[in-house]
């Protein structure tokens, strides 16, 4: 399976079962904290996120795979420490993985139906499923204390799909955590929202605020934000494990309309039609315009207050969105503060 896997684009391939009752009480835990904030659907079918054999009947292996995505010519940093310039998450730059990675999964899984018949389902962050803790089971790699899944030949850029199978297959070994003491990570997120080793309160993770939320951010994340407009990278940038981070080799995850060096002016002036048709087939698109312009309205106001930013926010302190408005007017008086 792992040939044809690596014949598909997946860097690697592992086998868990499918006992993940150990992980109930910590993802109790977590969604009666409310960490998980408005993301009402983790919450929506409680433990059946842990019981795979709950979600797909029958299932009795889950194959979990990877897929590199680090684009070779992005410089993440450069971007961060230009203010005046928009940061994406790295995984976003080019096109959506979750398509991509689900029709690859599906010829993996029709494969292995023509030798081995077998029932099965396919997910990419598609369905209520621990994949990271799937993934770990099967030795992919381990869960780090951003909670991401750390690989020691690969870092942690990386996607993760599975197939739910009911073929009874061969189950690969655990990896032991290799994170020592580190804490790089809980020190580097911009907001704190790395509250503790393993546990991330989405409330104020950046990645949730300016993708997930649907309404206002608050007013006093909002300066933690910087030039970040989709996504943050700011706890795999620091990981000391990426240093073995492999390149992505796929062509549709390599960036598209100079999204990894764009300015967050010439972003904030496109309009609602030119979002639409340059985000299309990008994970971007999803958010929408007004959630698009809110996070470029807030990575304006922490920028450097030069008359091309203040212009751009003064054409469209009259938007349509309210929500954008909002956004807008603080940012204006952001800058106002500090020249007065």
């Amino acid at each position: 399976m792992k040939v044809w896997a690596g014949e598909l684009g997946f860097a690697d391939l592992a086998v868990s079962d499918v006992d993940l009752s150990s992980a109930e009480p910590g993802l109790e835990a977590w969604l009666a904290d409310g960490f998980h904030g408005d993301m009402d659907y983790m919450a929506r079918h409680g433990m059946m996120r842990a019981r795979p054999a709950e979600l797909v009947p029958g299932t009795l292996r889950v194959v979990s795979v990877r897929m590199n995505y680090w684009p070779r010519a992005a410089d993440a940093q450069a971007a961060l420490d230009d203010p005046q310039r928009a940061y994406v998450s790295r995984y976003a730059l080019g096109r959506d993985y979750h398509k991509l990675m689900r029709n690859r999964l599906q010829k993996l899984a029709e494969r292995i139906a023509a030798e081995a018949p077998h029932g099965f389902r396919v997910f990419v962050d598609s369905a209520p499923v621990l994949e990271v803790e799937l993934a770990s089971r099967a030795g992919l790699g381990w869960r780090g204390k951003h909670t991401l899944l750390l690989n020691r030949r690969a870092g942690s850029y990386f996607f993760l799909g599975e197939i739910f199978t009911d073929l009874p297959l061969p189950i690969d070994a655990p990896e032991a955590p290799h994170c020592g003491s580190c804490r790089a990570c809980l020190d580097a997120c911009p907001t704190g929202a790395i509250v503790a080793p393993y546990r991330v309160d989405a409330r104020r993770c950046i990645s949730y605020l300016t993708i997930e939320l649907k309404g206002a951010i608050p007013e006093a994340l909002r300066p933690l934000i910087g030039n970040r407009i989709y996504g943050c990278d700011d706890c795999q940038l620091v990981c000391p494990w990426n240093r073995f981070a492999q390149p992505g080799m796929e062509p549709d995850f390599a960036p598209r309309h100079r999204l990894d060096e764009a300015s967050l002016v010439e972003l904030f002036a496109w309009s609602e039609g030119e979002f639409r048709e340059r985000m299309a087939g990008s994970a971007i698109h999803r958010i929408g315009f007004e959630r698009w312009s809110r996070n470029l309205a807030v990575a304006l106001g922490n920028a450097a207050g030069t008359p091309e930013v203040l212009a751009a926010l003064r054409a469209r302190a009259d938007d349509p969105s309210e929500l954008v408005r909002e956004h807008v007017a603080w940012a204006l008086a952001r800058h106002a503060s500090r020249q007065g």
